[in-house]
């Protein structure tokens, strides 16, 4: 504390410290739907974070696939993976934005300590996000759908041992 005298009573300031930011980096996975606007769900996640003072360092399409249950309606379900840092303090924020967010229907983020932010920058994938995104605008969606292949299903003979 730093005191000052004025008159005969002496008066105390309390010099608050600077206030301090923890920036952590995260990695996020989202699920979007096919049957929605492709690059309005890449600009919804983008504005979420970046809402929310997130500065994205990667972002990109991981896969495309049928999903094991039924996610409001929808069989298949587009993966996108992003990379980014920000005050641990809005992380809250960030996860309640894309809770409420109709263009997600699912999202996991986790810290990001195991990659170094080099490695985060080099999965990096926004200029195919944008070209798909635009591809996608033109053509109708069972197009991607169908281009989509499923992997095959060997069949295994009962009597032969695994």
């Amino acid at each position: 504390p730093l005191i000052t005298h004025h008159c005969s009573l002496p008066t105390v300031h309390w010099i608050s410290p600077m206030p301090t930011t923890r920036v952590a980096n995260y990695e996020a996975m989202f699920l979007i739907s096919q049957s929605q606007p492709f690059g309005e769900a890449i600009n919804g996640i983008r504005h979420i974070l970046e809402r929310y003072g997130a500065s994205i360092l990667a972002m990109r399409k991981w896969d495309e696939r049928r999903l094991a249950y039924e996610i409001k309606k929808q069989k298949r379900g587009i993966y996108i993976l992003a990379y980014f840092s920000c005050d641990t303090k809005h992380l809250g924020e960030i996860e309640r934005g894309f809770n409420l967010s109709e263009q997600v229907m699912r999202f996991l983020i986790t810290r990001a300590d195991h990659m170094t932010v080099d490695e985060m920058k080099a999965a990096d994938a926004h200029k195919e996000l944008e070209a798909e995104a635009k591809l996608r605008a033109t053509q109708p969606a069972a197009a991607f759908a169908a281009a989509v292949t499923e992997p095959p299903v060997v069949p295994v003979d009962e009597d032969e041992e695994l």
